[in-house]
């Protein structure tokens, strides 16, 4: 692991079944998961993102997408859906000359 994290302990297992050595087991398994499952920091030389959406639907907060040539970061109050378009009618427009 790449962010010095402590790695689980793993018991030896006994020869035959034991209560204790599975929960130990269990406990291993779930405290790998809060480490993988944890982002924790990163710090990168270079970086190339590839196939970056064009907007912000359907991503979570924090995620990055591209908007007109910007890399932008998903927030919950700035919408950046994925087409925006309005029609409108206002009566009739009669022109003589």
């Amino acid at each position: 692991m790449s962010r010095r994290l402590a790695r689980p302990f793993f018991p030896v297992p006994p020869q035959d079944y034991d209560r204790s050595y599975f929960n130990e087991v269990i406990r291993a398994f779930s405290v790998f998961l809060q480490q993988v499952q944890n982002p924790g920091d990163a710090r990168h030389t270079e970086l190339t993102l590839t196939n970056i959406q064009t907007h912000d639907q359907g991503l979570e907060v924090g995620a990055l997408f591209n908007f007109n040539g910007f890399v932008k970061i998903t927030q919950a109050n700035t919408p950046h859906p994925a087409s925006l378009s309005a029609s409108a009618a206002v009566g009739s427009v009669s022109v003589t000359t």
